[in-house]
């Protein structure tokens, strides 16, 4: 199959040989559906396997942080962001290969319903009646319980937002696990994931102290893909829900320097 697909584009006079600025195959439908697959081995632990997100940013956003052009997609999966967990491919892809998912990522982009509440409203609510900021960081101010949201709009979609707010349950960030631990006299200390094995968990408890537990010391060790976060569904009326994800949408952080 791989030679057939080199031989089509052969034919077709697309060189490879050195970097584009835009995508060769962009329009392809079956380039598109080939980055599927790749994009389903290799991306979606991260992406999600419909790229809406999951540890990684949503995709069919169309807005990514180290900039949406084709050669800007193609550079970050080829090259890797250093200091995240995105990680290079260009030891594992030919150029062709990465010009593949850059088609399947363009052929994913949805176009996003845009909030209709009151952002500044919705700010207020963050760090005042909601308390949101308790467990979340927005341009390194809050606490580190949750998921730093200071990209929240660049990474996730509206629906993802609302779905998160109203039932926090629903879908857990991968890595913010509940861990509970149940030591030798009884008592219990419960926090958000840090780590965990066969041997051994560490956690962030519910001031932010981490403690590490050995399987061997302690009763339990359990973790529950639940989440500590309160349904604001129930506390927040519907102006105020429309107005706190306002808010969040507009929390785009900045483009990443590569």
């Amino acid at each position: 199959m791989k030679g057939i697909w080199l031989v089509a584009w052969a034919a077709a006079g697309i060189c490879f040989g050195q970097t584009a600025k835009t995508n060769p195959l962009a329009g392809d439908p079956q380039a598109a559906e080939a980055g599927r697959g790749v994009f389903r081995v290799y991306c979606s632990p991260c992406h999600g396997i419909k790229a809406e997100g999951a540890r990684g940013p949503d995709l069919t956003l169309g807005v990514f942080n180290a900039g949406s052009g084709d050669a800007d997609l193609f550079a970050v999966i080829a090259g890797g962001v250093p200091g995240t967990e995105m990680p290079a491919f260009a030891a594992r892809f030919a150029d062709e290969h990465v010009w593949r998912l850059v088609a399947y990522i363009r052929s994913v982009k949805k176009e996003s319903a845009a909030a209709k509440g009151d952002a500044e409203a919705g700010e207020k609510l963050f760090w005042g009646k909601g308390a949101c900021g308790q467990c979340h960081m927005v341009n390194a101010k809050g606490g580190r319980l949750g998921p730093d949201l200071s990209r929240a709009g660049r990474q996730r979609s509206l629906a993802y937002l609302r779905s998160s707010v109203v039932t926090p349950g629903a879908e857990i960030t991968p890595g913010f696990a509940t861990i509970t631990v149940v030591k030798n006299d009884g008592s219990k200390v419960v926090g958000v994931q840090r780590s965990i094995d066969n041997y051994s968990a560490q956690l962030m408890d519910m001031k932010e102290n981490i403690q590490s537990f050995w399987r061997s010391d302690v009763k339990s060790i359990g973790r529950e893909f639940k989440s500590l976060m309160p349904d604001y569904g129930k506390t927040l009326s519907a102006t105020e829900l429309d107005d706190m994800l306002a808010y969040l949408t507009r929390l785009k952080g900045e483009e990443t320097k590569r």
